[in-house]
């Protein structure tokens, strides 16, 4: 885990996650146009910008946070580590 995963500053909202299944390990999420930044259960927060994760990944994510269901069973799946450093 870099620096900048536990280090950022929030110049936006951060949302409540839905959290639809009442398991999930994010609490909060935040979007831009071409990231989003995701709190976790535990208070680290990631952010998956369109550089590092890919357009395809983030706009995926941002759906699925929309919803409140399915964002860390995908980040698990196939972004975990392409988060910014």
């Amino acid at each position: 885990m870099g620096m900048y995963a536990e280090m950022v500053t929030t110049t936006f909202e951060m949302k409540k996650y839905g959290n639809v299944a009442g398991n999930s390990g994010i609490s909060k999420f935040e979007m831009g146009d071409e990231w989003i930044r995701v709190r976790f259960s535990k208070d680290i927060i990631y952010t998956y910008s369109y550089k590092i994760a890919g357009p395809d990944h983030v706009e995926k994510m941002k759906e699925l946070a929309g919803k409140g269901s399915g964002l860390a069973t995908y980040i698990n799946r196939f972004v975990k580590d392409l988060y910014d450093q």
